[in-house]
C-alpha cells in the first residue's frame, strides 16, 4: 500500500497458492480508504486476490494493461474453478470486470493526488513496471521484471529512469543466481528432447498457464522449422492454448519482428501446424496411452495440481520418458521435490512414483541476479529499497549487495516506513 496526502492505493492484490492458501493481511476497514489498484501482470500472485476484495464490498478502479485484464479474466477463472473460495461471489466478479480501467503503457493517469504511470516489464504479456509520484517522492514497482530478449516480448527498459524508492522483486537475488543466456539454455533443452525421442519417449514440460508455455511453444515450433527438432506433435493442456489466442489478438504488444511475422507474411507462429489443444479426457488418455513420441506442455507449472498431474502418474512411472522444469519452483512444491531428486509423490492421497527422467532449464521470466543489480544502477536519484517477492535466503544475500550503496530494507508483512 502507497500513501500520500489523502491519496491511498495498492500495487499488486495477489493470492499464494498453497497449502493452504495464503491471502494478503489487509482488513476491511482498511480497504474502504483505498482509491485505487495497481496490477502488474496476470499471474495469480499479483492479481488473484481481487475478486475476493469486489466480493468484500470494494468499489474502487482496478488500473492494469489491457492483455492483463484479458490473461487476469482467464487465470482467475480457473483459480475459482478449483478452490472455489467462498467469500468469493458472481456480482463480486462482475464488479472486478467492470471496475476495470485499461491503461497504456507510457501513458500518465491519475489517482487523485497521484500520478502513475506504466512501463514495459517484460516478464510475460501486458506485465508492467509501475512508477509513482505525488510530485515531491517517486516510487518504482517492478512487479516481475524481466531483462532478456525473448521471442514474444522486448525487455523491461533501462534508460531514464528516475526514483528516490525503489520496490524490488528477488525471485533470483541469491548469489548464485547467474544463469547462462537463453540461447544455450535451449541448445541444451534441444539437445535432451532428441535423446528422448531416440528412445521412443515423450517429454513433459510443466510450465505456467501465461507467459512461459507460449515461449516455449514458440521457440519450440521455430527449432522444428529448421530443423533441429524432428516434427513430433506438441500438445497443449490446461488454459494454455486460451492464453495463445489472446497473445495472438494482442500481438501489438508483442515484439515488433513477430508483429511482422504475422501481419506481413502468412508465418504465423501462434497458429502452426505442430499445435495441438488438448480438448478431453479421451484425448489426453489416447496421448498417453500411444506409442508416439510427442512433447506435453501442461499446467500447472509447479506440479499443484493441473492436467500435469495426470501425465506424472501414467507416465512417470517409465524411465524412458522426460520430465523438464522450466520455471521456478517455490519451496515446498511437488516440482520443487523433483528438482530435489524425490523419487516418489503423493498424488491425491496416492503414492506416485517417480522413474522418469526430471531435469530443469532456467527458461524463467524474471531477471536474474546481474540483471537485478544492472537495473538498481540505472535508477537515477535513487536512495531507498525495499526488497520483496523472493525466499528469504535470496532476498537477504540481494540485500546485503546492495546495503553499502543504499538505504536497503527486507520489510516485514505490516511493517510501514515513511520515506
Amino acid at each position: 500500500m502507497i500513501e500520500s496526502g489523502n491519496t491511498k492505493i495498492l500495487l499488486d492484490s495477489g493470492v499464494k497458492i498453497g497449502d493452504p492458501i495464503a491471502y494478503p493481511t489487509i482488513e476491511k476497514h482498511e480497504l474502504k480508504d483505498v482509491d485505487g489498484i495497481v496490477v502488474t501482470h496476470a499471474h495469480l500472485d499479483h492479481i488473484g486476490f481481487l475478486p475476493h476484495i469486489y466480493s468484500g464490498g470494494w468499489e474502487g478502479p482496478t488500473y492494469l494493461t489491457k492483455p492483463t485484464f484479458e490473461l487476469g479474466n482467464v487465470i482467475i477463472s480457473d483459480y475459482l474453478k478449483i478452490s472455489n473460495p467462498k467469500d468469493v461471489t458472481r456480482d463480486g466478479v462482475l464488479k472486478m470486470q467492470r471496475n476495470s480501467k485499461m491503461a497504456e503503457f507510457n501513458e500518465e493517469f491519475r489517482i487523485k493526488d497521484l500520478t502513475v504511470k506504466l512501463q514495459k516489464a517484460g516478464h510475460i504479456l501486458g506485465s508492467s513496471i509501475i512508477e509513482v509520484s505525488d510530485g515531491r517522492e517517486s516510487l518504482i514497482y517492478t512487479g516481475d521484471i524481466n531483462f532478456g530478449m525473448s521471442k514474444i516480448l522486448d525487455p523491461a527498459p533501462r534508460e531514464n529512469l528516475h526514483a528516490r524508492t525503489l520496490i524490488t522483486e528477488s525471485t533470483y537475488g541469491g548469489d548464485n543466481d547467474i544463469f547462462p543466456t537463453e540461447k544455450k539454455i535451449t541448445t541444451d533443452m534441444v539437445s535432451s528432447i532428441k535423446e528422448t525421442v531416440k528412445q521412443g519417449g515423450k517429454v513433459i514440460i510443466p510450465s505456467f498457464g501465461v507467459g512461459r508455455s507460449q515461449e516455449i511453444m514458440l521457440t519450440l515450433d521455430d527449432y522444428m522449422h529448421s530443423g533441429s527438432l524432428p516434427h513430433i506433435p506438441i500438445y497443449t493442456d490446461g488454459m494454455i492454448n486460451k492464453a495463445l489466442r489472446i497473445h495472438r489478438h494482442n500481438v501489438i504488444y508483442c515484439r515488433e519482428e513477430l508483429q511482422k511475422r504475422i501481419l506481413m507474411s502468412e508465418d504465423d507462429p501462434f497458429k502452426s501446424k505442430n499445435f495441438f489443444d488438448v480438448t478431453s479426457n479421451q484425448m489426453r488418455r489416447k496421448i498417453m496411452n500411444s506409442q508416439e513420441s510427442c512433447i506435453i506442455v501442461t499446467t500447472s507449472g509447479m506440479l499443484n495440481g493441473g492436467p500435469v498431474l495426470r501425465y506424472l502418474e501414467r507416465l512417470g512411472r517409465y524411465t524412458e520418458n522426460k520430465m523438464m522444469l522450466v520455471g521456478y519452483q517455490v519451496e515446498g512444491t511437488r516440482g520443487r521435490d523433483l528438482q530435489d531428486g524425490k523419487k516418489e509423490l503423493d498424488i491425491n492421497g496416492r503414492k506416485v512414483p517417480v522413474n522418469l527422467e526430471v531435469e530443469t532449464y532456467h527458461l524463467s521470466a524474471h531477471a536474474d541476479r546481474q540483471q537485478l543489480e544492472r537495473f538498481v544502477e540505472s535508477i537515477n536519484g535513487l536512495e531507498n529499497i525495499f526488497i520483496v517477492h523472493g525466499e528469504p535466503a535470496k532476498s537477504r544475500q540481494f540485500n546485503d549487495a546492495l546495503k553499502e550503496k543504499y538505504k536497503t530494507h527486507l520489510p516485514r508483512i505490516g511493517e510501514q516506513f515513511t520515506l
